[in-house]
């Protein structure tokens, strides 16, 4: 066969990687290994746990964590020294004996993986590293627990889903807000069939973060430089990972499609030239992301969820948090419902407070207490820490998988390949290769 033949030809393994890049969906593992949907955790007596980065959410979810029983924390990791000095010291207080620390280099974190003392490895860094430290745990035969969101491109997706399938390690994105309490109620109330069958949804993250974006401290130090760049909605996991469990996503539906536009960027401007002195470097930057991100997602089955992100216009915190059917609705900040027939008036919403006592979520009428006096976010975070360790210790299935983690971070990069072709519609890949379908359950 001739150079010229044998440069024509493709395999059918080269065509299944070529078409989803072709289509702007990334990378496809071309020979997936096993599914991971419904795999359990090996049990273990004391879950051991590694943490990286310790800064403000880092060190608050090692807090978290130090209050589930039967858990261990064996190392700690941080870029700054004294982070993960400090990370040290707040494990051995607890009653621990101190945990190794690691640090001083970008790469310190993978002598943490490469442990063989540790179950688990919590990943709290900036949005750049969760791929990658994620996937460098999981080959280093790590369960990770990964902070929002997961990843930031369609291709680190597909990398975590490929990563966990092969090595037979859970990716677990944390979450947190599918843990409050409303929303893990009104999850009981949607299973319940109260809201009949539904229909639509509305989730965000519409958070006035100017004051941290206009910073040299914190995440003001890496946070803004993702608005230099991109274009779209950077946040999509807080809103959208409740909505996702009332609408069953990869458990009998899949997010299918998203269409995404961008308004001007102008308020981070305005905000900084107000607050910085004159000869500020911040001055002289541009942004590429706009001040409001609204994007449009449909189901396979033809449910509907818009999506806003925006942390840089005053206002109010919202998630949004809407979830309707065919019999009723509810709207989140504040919390109200309107079932029809039961709802008292009729056409006017009413609060939650009445059905508290039948529909409130088994984790928070047993764990409550716990979790509202150990704060973080209202209990939310505590629960979360607490149910994973729960569940790896078990040897059960994590309430959330990889295929959750890839697909509620993809709106990510859709919203950017949508927003910069002119808000074309993006096609959802299928992350989990045709199993979305199966019914199972999630938290």
């Amino acid at each position: 066969m001739s150079d010229n033949h044998e440069k024509l030809r493709i395999g059918r393994r080269d065509l299944f990687r070529a078409i989803p890049l072709a289509a702007g969906l990334g990378t496809v593992s071309a020979a997936p290994a096993e599914t991971m949907i419904g795999v359990r955790f090996q049990p273990a007596m004391t879950a051991r746990v590694g943490f990286i980065g310790q800064g403000g959410r880092g060190s608050g979810l090692l807090r978290n964590f130090l209050g589930v029983d039967n858990m261990q924390v064996n190392a700690v990791c941080d870029l700054v020294d004294e982070r993960a000095a400090k990370a040290k010291a707040v494990v051995e207080k607890s009653g621990q004996k101190a945990p190794e620390a690691y640090s001083g280099s970008e790469r310190a974190f993978e002598k943490l993986c490469q442990r063989e003392d540790l179950d688990l490895v919590v990943v709290a860094t900036p949005w750049k590293w969760h791929t990658p430290m994620a996937v460098y745990a999981m080959k280093h035969g790590k369960h990770v627990a990964v902070e929002v969101p997961a990843a930031n491109s369609i291709d680190e997706c597909w990398e975590l889903v490929s990563t966990s399938e092969q090595t037979r390690r859970h990716c677990v994105m944390l979450e947190n807000c599918c843990y409050g309490y409303n929303e893990l109620m009104v999850l009981n109330m949607v299973r319940a069939g109260l809201l009949g069958e539904l229909t639509h949804g509305a989730a965000a993250y519409n958070h006035d973060l100017r004051s941290q974006l206009a910073s040299y401290r914190g995440e003001g130090l890496w946070r803004r430089a993702e608005r230099i760049k991109r274009n779209g909605n950077l946040y999509p996991t807080h809103g959208l990972g409740p909505v996702a469990n009332y609408m069953n996503i990869n458990r009998g539906d899949r997010f299918a499609t998203l269409v995404s536009m961008s308004s001007p960027a102008k308020a981070l401007y305005e905000y900084r030239d107000k607050t910085l002195p004159a000869g500020d470097p911040m001055r002289k930057e541009t942004y590429a992301g706009g001040d409001q991100n609204t994007s449009l997602i449909q189901t396979a089955k033809g449910l509907i969820i818009t999506l806003e992100h925006n942390v840089v216009t005053p206002q109010p915190y919202d998630r949004i948090n809407l979830i309707a059917g065919t019999k009723g609705i509810f709207r989140d900040y504040p919390p109200r419902i309107y079932i029809e027939g039961v709802s008292k008036k009729q056409h006017e919403f009413e609060s939650i407070d009445s059905y508290k006592a039948q529909y409130e979520h088994p984790l928070w009428t047993k764990m409550g207490e716990l979790a509202r006096r150990s704060g973080g976010h209202g209990g939310m975070d505590f629960l979360e820490c607490y149910r994973l360790i729960q569940r790896l210790r078990e040897g059960a299935v994590p309430d959330m998988d990889v295929y959750d983690a890839a697909a509620w971070s993809a709106p990510a990069g859709l919203s950017e390949m949508s927003v910069a072709k002119g808000s074309a519609p993006m096609q959802f890949p299928d992350f989990t290769r045709g199993r979305w379908q199966q019914a199972r359950s999630s938290v």
